[in-house]
């Protein structure tokens, strides 16, 4: 039993590690804090607009798969336990958010998201993340495509392993359910800067270049 939570906080740490921040300061550029740029998070969006799109794309893969990571290594100890599995999905994505070798200050989760669900329900986070590229498509608002393709996975767990499979469910279907709301919240939680400037027509664009934060962190 004492496995578990210790590969729940093994999957806190994986997620806690500051892949865009690391990128950006040792190869990317010559020691820029991506902290002091922009909206001064670590995640894909952020990284882009200050070290350009390949390295946003290596962020987004090495988020995700710290995410699988963190899944995949619970379900060593744990089998086919949901509840576990959505503990270390959670733990992962809030060591994103809240890193401890960053001070507690992350990224958005999106990515990190994205990995630990893949493992968990592929079906609809894939739907999911076509909804996040009709979005973007449709804006070129990177944050409203998260916010989105993030509240869609609970409902869309429901749509493919619950109402289109009404003879077979998903046996742990609930719990998914939980799993991927309880995710979704937090990281609209960690947009509500965004979301503020969503209402208010001040939030950037992708592709728009981001400013310094100086002092800020």
């Amino acid at each position: 039993m004492l496995a578990k939570p210790v590969f729940v906080l093994i999957a806190y740490l994986l997620g806690a590690i500051p892949f865009g921040y690391l990128l950006v300061r040792f190869i990317f550029t010559s020691g820029e804090d991506i902290r002091h740029i922009g909206s001064g998070g670590t995640g894909a969006t952020n990284v882009s607009r200050r070290a350009g799109f390949a390295a946003g794309i290596l962020t987004v893969a090495l988020d995700a798969l710290k995410g699988v990571a963190a899944v995949l290594l619970m379900r060593i100890v744990a089998g086919d336990d949901y509840l576990w599995a959505g503990a270390a999905a959670i733990a992962a994505i809030v060591g994103h958010i809240f890193p401890v070798f960053l001070g507690f200050r992350g990224g958005k989760g999106v990515a990190t998201g994205a990995g630990v669900f893949l493992v968990l329900a592929p079906v609809p986070v894939m739907a999911a993340f076509a909804l996040y590229i009709i979005t973007v498509l449709m804006t070129r608002y990177s944050s409203l495509g998260s916010i989105i393709a993030s509240l869609s996975i609970p409902i869309l767990i429901l749509l493919f392993y619950g109402w289109l499979l009404p003879s077979s469910p998903h046996p742990q279907l609930w719990i998914m359910v939980a799993t991927t709301a309880l995710a979704g919240a937090l990281i609209v939680a960690k947009h509500h800067e965004n979301i503020r400037r969503l209402v208010s027509g001040t939030e950037t664009k992708l592709g728009s270049p981001a400013a310094s934060r100086s002092g800020d962190r």
